[in-house]
């Protein structure tokens, strides 16, 4: 198990790395409204790197990926967005800091792993697509997860089957607003509506 300390965050504000030997980085300017494109993956894995603000998606993993020690120091829209259409996605260690919208996005199939993961100032830090083309069931597994300051931990469709594992026992929150809503999905584009809101669905 990764152990991420609180000084860990506080020092992700500071941060000022050089990016030009990290070839999955690219560093901008917030010189305007736009942000940056994003760095493409395919079945493949990204491993200690830190992803400077701007971009306007920092990683998108086309199939399944691993994600090991990466940080985000400042998300314009999503930190991670997931297009597999099946396999697992493994997010271990690393973190995200002012994420105001989604950090792990879930786009495609398959599932998700979560573990020993960083999240300050977000909006929420797994989502599972409420409104895309396609709608298959998504799986995720939450474990040893520092949220704080964060609106939701994970969002998925109840309607389609998605499954949220989340380990509250091994997981810290503080000043975390829910830990699990479900929505109804739907494939048209809409807005999905919310069912429930911070209450354990599991059987």
């Amino acid at each position: 198990m990764v152990v991420v300390s609180s000084a860990v965050l506080a020092q992700m504000s500071a941060l000022r790395v050089q990016y030009s030997s990290l070839s999955l980085v690219r560093q901008s300017r917030r010189s305007s409204a736009t942000c940056d494109s994003a760095r493409i993956l395919t079945h493949t894995s990204n491993s200690n790197a830190v992803i400077g603000a701007d971009q306007q998606t920092g990683i998108r993993c086309q199939g399944p990926c691993t994600i090991r020690n990466v940080w985000f120091e400042d998300v314009c829209e999503e930190a991670i967005v997931l297009r597999q259409s099946s396999g697992t996605v493994t997010i271990s260690g690393g973190g995200v800091k002012s994420a105001p919208d989604v950090v792990v996005q879930h786009n495609g199939g398959g599932s998700v792993k979560i573990d020993s993961y960083c999240a300050q100032d977000f909006g929420r830090l797994y989502k599972s697509c409420s409104n895309c083309a396609t709608q298959v069931k998504r799986e995720v597994q939450i474990s040893n997860v520092i949220a704080r300051n964060g609106k939701l931990l994970a969002g998925v469709n109840s309607n389609f089957g998605d499954v949220a594992t989340i380990d509250t026992a091994t997981n810290s929150y503080t000043s975390l607003t829910s830990v699990c809503d479900t929505f109804r999905g739907n494939n048209n584009g809409n807005e999905a509506v919310r069912v429930t809101q911070n209450q354990s669905n599991a059987k």
